[in-house]
């Protein structure tokens, strides 16, 4: 099972063009992927760098025949002339799916700090092993604050979803919303999360659970499982230094314990141009 996961900046490459089609053709250059995670996915922001005023996620769909797409808004707001604007994370898959949630994230008030709300979708579907839930996320670039609440908010998803598979509901077989739920405890985590792993929220999203968290497998970034002690290829600043003038690692893949031992491979595209961030490429066995 292949894995992709990118920040597009609203498909927006370092030309300053806006361009759906060459975000996935470079996507499908990189890897026969079954799974593809954006963030920055946007709906009708003409405002926007190159002009992100078309509707994205309606493009992704006819570009990604056979793949079911998810779209989360973080953002759902009124433009200035009057139409709704989306702009959010993005997963499309061509394995089934059982389930789609949407999560937003805590955005607590950060005085005098430019910033937006943010969120997680979680599609589980059924690969090869069993049941999986991706999550896919953007969290805060500007606020230290709400980054870390939001860090901390998906290790709880996480726990949750784990204590949900553990401790199932009633079971029911009545097609009402109650029926029963594809839970479980495996889980890819992965996005643009706006800190290093120098940051107090790279060991918050990887903090061992205790006894009271029930069935809860810790969440493990996915590079050292397979590059062991070799620092992270930088995903950001690569080439565009407009926030810092040094590449850095923000773009991880964290895996639950329980499937750690299925991740082959992690790779990064340290050459495109066609976004200001780099696709990171995962694969399990």
């Amino acid at each position: 099972m292949k894995l992709l996961t990118w920040n597009t900046q609203w498909c927006r490459g370092l030309d300053g063009v806006v361009s759906v089609e060459r975000i996935v053709a470079q996507a499908r250059a990189m890897a026969d992927f079954d799974v593809l995670c954006l963030q920055e996915i946007a709906v009708h922001y003409p405002e926007l760098g190159g002009n992100a005023g078309h509707d994205q996620p309606a493009l992704l769909r006819a570009l990604l025949p056979g793949f079911e797409v998810h779209f989360g808004a973080a953002v759902h707001e009124r433009a200035r002339d009057g139409r709704m604007q989306q702009f959010g994370n993005l997963i499309a898959t061509r394995l089934p799916v059982a389930m789609v949630q949407h999560h937003a994230l805590p955005y607590p008030a950060d005085a005098g700090v430019r910033s937006m709300p943010r969120m997680c979708t979680a599609v589980t579907v059924r690969a090869a092993f069993g049941p999986l839930r991706v999550m896919t996320t953007h969290l805060e670039f500007y606020s230290p604050r709400q980054r870390l609440a939001q860090a901390r908010a998906l290790r709880a998803l996480h726990a949750e979803a784990c204590a949900q598979a553990a401790q199932p509901s009633q079971p029911a077989d009545d097609g009402s919303p109650f029926q029963t739920k594809a839970h479980t405890a495996s889980a890819l985590l992965c996005g643009d999360f706006n800190f290093e792993t120098s940051g107090p929220e790279y060991p918050a999203v990887q903090e061992a659970f205790t006894a009271s968290d029930i069935g809860a497998t810790r969440l493990v970034d996915c590079w050292p499982l397979v590059h062991g002690g070799v620092p992270h290829q930088p995903t950001f600043h690569v080439f565009d230094r407009t926030y810092s003038p040094v590449p850095a690692a923000c773009d991880f893949v964290f895996a639950s314990e329980d499937i750690a031992h299925r991740v082959r491979r992690i790779e990064v595209n340290g050459t495109t141009k066609v976004s200001d961030h780099q696709p990171v490429l995962v694969e399990l066995a």
